[in-house]
């Protein structure tokens, strides 16, 4: 799958009550019932039945070591149970299930007992915080603390903070920045799912939905990476589909999100792996349908994700790189790159591609090494480049609030737009969906966009 990393999730009881931390994987199932689990425990990997289930979660942390897979340790509640709801008790700090000093003395344990594991490389302080009693005077107060807790145990580690209404929301941090008395080891976190908003709208609205939650995400928690003084890496710590397919609202969002990611170049952690869980909310092998593998965990559940997701999981921007920037040009709902060859565009895999080079406003588009721009030729015909770049049908603009649709106008004014034709990967310009005669969101749209959106990524990577 080509992942490089884990968001291993932990419950705070497990490390600073006996009565968790004592039990042992073979108590844990029989206190559940759960013979099906055992003996399949007992069949493949028996010498965990007598681990308590701490020690069995090392192990799994340090396997993921042994094969390069580093571990982000995540602080998902306090007493072991599904999360998240809005008022379960595990939400704020105080709630029935959540005791700060508990909890303080769960993060220094952790951070403590992987200290001799060099894969472990952060620690996130708690999972969506949330419910009727959050408020930002508390949240600076055991943030602080739980950072120093982490810090104090394992100097190491990054520490990764959310915000507060289910780690959508840092934008208090634009009056009051947090403050650390430890360098270069903060990285924030938020979550960014599909059903915050109706699933109609994806299907009537698309691009302005879009648009309002890329808005929305910039706003309330990517500013970090560039209005903070000085800036503050994000980690988008959780996103996910639904990856049986059918769920168009979800297909629309990732799409719309992957070129956010793209762009940004941010990390991430996908929501989920598992294909279904030993136990769930009282239901036995109940199947996750966000997971990557399917119920029997015998293969991947969805091929066409893990296609889209390729060009993200690369070094977009890399830091250290003397290679001078250049564009990709990037189809997010294929995960396709567009790559000029035998004089026509078509889309293939986004590594070792030619060298885009568009221009801000009314822009040529242009190859690096090669004279010419790009040209329309006609609704439904492929673009050419031409030598002639002084003519209407080569100066490109992006439309739609979406900022995700490149257009230029015909010989008629007629806007035409890059759009993928799904059936051979060739890149053709046709009239713009979803758009009025000037190139502006129509309110209401029966069509899918999504095949016309297209995304110039920077990127330095040689």
């Amino acid at each position: 799958m080509g992942f490089n990393c884990v968001r291993l999730t932990w419950a705070t009881y497990m490390y600073t009550r006996p009565n968790y931390s004592s039990l042992s994987v073979e108590e844990s199932l029989k206190n559940f019932s759960l013979q099906d689990a055992l003996a399949g425990i007992a069949k493949n990997n028996p010498t965990f039945l007598n681990l308590t289930v701490t020690e069995a979660r090392k192990v799994v942390v340090n396997e993921l070591g042994a094969k390069n897979i580093m571990v982000v340790l995540d602080n998902h509640v306090s007493q072991p149970q599904w999360c998240c709801g809005y008022d379960d008790g595990n939400g704020f700090f105080g709630d029935a299930l959540f005791d700060p000093v508990e909890w303080l003395q769960g993060l220094g344990t952790v951070a403590e007992l992987y200290k001799d594991s060099p894969n472990v490389v952060a620690m996130s302080m708690r999972n969506e915080l949330r419910g009727p009693h959050q408020n930002t005077n508390e949240w600076y107060q055991y943030i602080t603390l739980g950072a120093e807790a982490i810090h104090r145990g394992n100097p190491s580690l990054l520490v990764i903070v959310s915000g507060l209404s289910y780690a959508t929301d840092l934008s208090f941090l634009k009056e009051k920045p947090l403050a650390l008395n430890f360098a270069n080891k903060l990285v924030y976190e938020a979550h960014w799912y599909s059903f915050h908003h109706p699933w109609q709208m994806w299907l009537s609205q698309t691009n302005i939905l879009c648009a309002t939650i890329t808005r929305d995400f910039m706003d309330n928690s990517a500013f970090v990476i560039s209005e903070n003084n000085p800036p503050v890496p994000l980690f988008l710590s959780e996103f996910g589909v639904d990856q049986r397919g059918g769920n168009e609202a979800d297909n629309r969002y990732l799409s719309c999100l992957l070129a956010f990611i793209a762009e940004y170049d941010l990390d991430w952690a996908l929501w989920t792996l598992q294909g279904s869980y030993i136990l769930r909310e009282g239901v036995v092998e109940l199947e996750e349908v966000y997971g990557m593998f399917d119920a029997n965990w015998d293969r991947v559940r969805n091929s066409t994700i893990q296609q889209r997701l390729q060009f993200v999981k690369q070094v977009i921007q890399d830091p250290n790189s003397t290679y001078p920037t250049y564009s990709k040009l990037y189809h997010p709902q294929s995960g396709l790159c567009a790559q000029f060859g035998n004089d026509n565009i078509h889309a293939i895999g986004c590594q070792n591609l030619v060298s885009w080079k568009p221009q801000v406003k009314g822009f040529l588009i242009q190859l690096k090494g090669r004279s010419g721009c790009l040209m329309a030729v006609g609704d439904g015909h492929p673009p050419i480049f031409s030598s002639d770049c002084e003519k209407q049908t080569t100066l490109w603009k992006l439309v739609s609030t979406s900022r995700l649709h490149i257009a230029t106008r015909d010989e008629q004014g007629v806007y035409l737009c890059l759009e993928l034709n799904s059936s051979d990967l060739m890149i053709l310009t046709k009239k713009c969906l979803c758009l009025d005669e000037d190139g502006v969101d129509v309110p209401d749209c029966a069509d899918n966009p999504e095949r016309q959106w297209f995304k110039f990524i920077p990127t330095n990577k040689s």
